[in-house]
């Protein structure tokens, strides 16, 4: 109570004087009484419990966001295997004969174009191919932000719960090598799946029959593909187009 007493007196007005604040002063006995039963207060150990759980229950929700959000950004930029049941659900699944949209890419790209390829891919199951990561392969953070903002839906959102389109980022200076691309935006379509680890893949069964250049909606490069010979090559990817 002296404790309260000298913080009131330390109060000032807006000219600096002294707040005329009383406090009732009480007789002894009762304020005696008044600590007794503050003394007597009984805790509530049933609330405790429910305030520890309900702690428990939102670390352990926050460290699956975590682990659900790496295994995502593993995935966007493929060097994990990507979630086939999630993919499924965005399009048909592939047969294992099937020709891969792949769009090379790169970061000097706009990333309003990068954003358009990737709703477009989204529809064909397609995959986006960079070179390398911005900054250099040592520094993922620049690829990381990167591959964040060509996928995700609403651009103004912001944050690990951002909904994310169902298309394949992948790092991969092979497979531009293997198709001999010196410029961007460029398609090819790929036999086999361009996002399997290295050990994986038979180099000679990833190159595609023809290179397609040109900053150009999805189903005009796939038309030309089809114009050049590749008609049996696009037909899925241009069905799922129509279909969508």
């Amino acid at each position: 109570m002296e404790r309260l007493r000298g913080a009131i007196a330390r109060q000032k007005d807006d000219k600096g004087s002294p707040v005329p604040v009383a406090l009732p002063t009480l007789p002894e006995d009762q304020r005696r009484r008044a600590f007794d039963a503050i003394g007597r207060r009984v805790r509530s150990t049933a609330q405790e419990d429910r305030a520890k759980a309900a702690l428990t229950r939102g670390t352990a929700a926050m460290d699956g966001e975590r682990a659900a959000m790496a295994r995502r950004l593993g995935q966007a930029l493929g060097l994990d295997e990507p979630d086939r049941d999630a993919l499924a659900g965005a399009a048909p699944a592939l047969s294992p004969k099937a020709w891969v949209p792949v769009l090379f890419a790169s970061s000097s790209m706009p990333l309003a174009t990068l954003r358009t390829y990737a709703a477009q891919l989204e529809k064909v199951g397609g995959v986006i191919a960079f070179r390398g990561m911005p900054g250099g392969m040592t520094k993922i953070g620049p690829m990381a932000k990167l591959t964040a903002q060509t996928l995700r839906i609403d651009p103004g959102c912001d944050g690990p719960a951002c909904a994310m389109r169902n298309v394949q980022v992948i790092v991969d200076p092979l497979v531009f090598r293997q198709h001999h691309v010196t410029q961007v935006p460029a398609l090819a379509m790929v036999p086999g799946d361009p996002t399997k680890p290295y050990c994986e893949r038979d180099e000679d069964s990833l190159t595609a029959s023809h290179i397609i250049y040109g900053d150009a909606a999805l189903s005009g490069l796939l038309t030309e593909y089809a114009r050049l010979g590749g008609t049996k090559e696009v037909a899925d990817a241009q069905a799922r187009l129509e279909r969508r």
